[in-house]
């Protein structure tokens, strides 16, 4: 019995994270790494019929004209990640799936991820119609040339500035009306992905804060199709700690006067975050998770700041400032290091395995069960990691009582 193909597609994928990915799969489809980090190689999802790292087809749009392996050896070189060895023996994986990349247009970017792009295609779209028109062309023949079974859109690119919605985004009729509209974009590039996806009833992940499929009329072509989506941004690594730690001092009946977060990385995302309106939205979603889960806003600082010479490597250093019993007032800080595209990637793997087992039992629309691998997570105003987890394990529990 032939194995099942389930096509990767990765928006930014010669990026950090999409790089990763790619890598680790090719990795451990070899047997060259075992799946540390990954969620879904914990005990309790080992029964479920995920798709293994072999079956995964990867391919992707992109800005920056280059290879998986010129990424991954760059990144080798400026962060110390990635085993030569692992490169060497995946060579040919990373140069086919290095093929499957297609230039992406440049219809709806942010000027400063613009000017990161050195790979034009052939003809730059002027309306929004034809940008969607050619992803939705690139993920066709994608899909038969490489007989795909099931094709996941997973936004991994740079992080956009807020997009302010408008009376077009809230009906597909509306929107219809204006995606032929020349002039100023009246969608960001992460929507554009989106609405192809939805399209063709294909699944959309969105890893980053930006808008993506985050808006009304979106949602109703999803529905209309049939397409899973989920997101947004990914619970990586400063954030995951907050919605972890915050339920402690809810539980425990603790005040936070104040929460204080400073991080520095460096990589092309600090580049891009280094662009206030681009930061912005990063900003918005790692703040608002406290209050979510306390119920009230303590006072808070959240920076962001670039520092080339770190590469891949990102420091958090967070300050809690908390009032006890009999008013006295206590404080706790923690420092989280992390490589960021090795936080990320793992997550982007686990949600294509479980979206891909949804779509085998016919699931369609939002995956409110995958809440717990984002900040913002769609459509669900929890926060709290450890009840989002539960609610993915009560998922993984009912998936196994079904019959077969």
């Amino acid at each position: 019995m032939a194995s099942r193909r389930v096509g990767l597609w990765l928006v930014g994928a010669f990026g950090g994270v999409g790089t990763t990915i790619t890598v680790g799969l090719a990795a451990m489809a070899k047997g060259l790494v075992d799946q540390t980090g990954l969620t879904t190689d914990l005990p309790a999802f080992r029964d479920l019929p995920l798709p293994a790292p072999g079956d995964f087809v990867v391919g992707g749009h992109e800005i920056r004209e280059t290879t998986f392996a010129a990424s991954a050896e760059e990144f080798r070189g400026a962060s110390g990640v990635f085993d030569a060895d692992w490169l060497s023996a995946c060579r040919d994986d990373l140069a086919a799936a290095s093929a499957r990349v297609r230039p992406a247009p440049r219809y709806g970017l942010s000027p400063t991820v613009a000017k990161l792009g050195d790979w034009d295609a052939d003809a730059a779209p002027g309306t929004a119609r034809q940008a969607i028109d050619r992803i939705e062309a690139d993920l066709a023949a994608f899909v038969e040339a490489e007989k795909v079974d099931h094709l996941i859109v997973l936004n991994v690119s740079s992080t956009e500035p807020p997009f302010r919605t408008a009376a077009a985004h809230e009906s597909p009729d509306a929107l219809e009306a204006v995606l032929d509209r020349p002039g100023d974009a009246v969608l960001p590039s992460s929507s554009l992905y989106a609405l192809a996806a939805f399209r063709g009833g294909h699944t959309y992940l969105n890893f980053t804060p930006s808008l993506g499929g985050s808006f009304p009329a979106a949602w109703a072509l999803a529905e209309k199709t049939g397409a899973l989506f989920a997101g947004k941004d990914g619970k990586t690594g400063e954030t995951l700690m907050k919605t972890v730690l915050a339920p402690m001092f809810a539980a425990r009946n603790f005040k936070v006067m104040s929460w204080v977060g400073h991080n520095i990385f460096g990589n092309r995302d600090g580049v891009v975050l280094d662009d206030p309106s681009n930061k912005s939205s990063k900003v918005e979603t790692k703040d608002k998770v406290i209050t979510e889960i306390l119920g009230y806003k303590p006072a808070s600082v959240v920076s962001i700041e670039y520092v080339p010479d770190m590469g891949d490597w990102k420091t958090a250093w967070d300050h809690i400032h908390f009032k006890g019993f009999l008013g006295t007032k206590m404080a706790l800080q923690f420092t989280w290091q992390g490589c960021d595209s090795l936080l990320a990637a793992p997550l982007g793997v686990d949600l294509a395995r479980l979206a891909d087992l949804e779509k085998r039992r016919g699931g369609k629309g939002l995956m409110r069960h995958l809440s717990c691998f984002f900040k913002g997570p769609e459509g669900d105003p929890e926060n709290d990691f450890f009840k989002q987890f539960a609610r993915l394990e009560a998922y993984v529990a009912a998936v196994k009582a079904e019959p077969r």
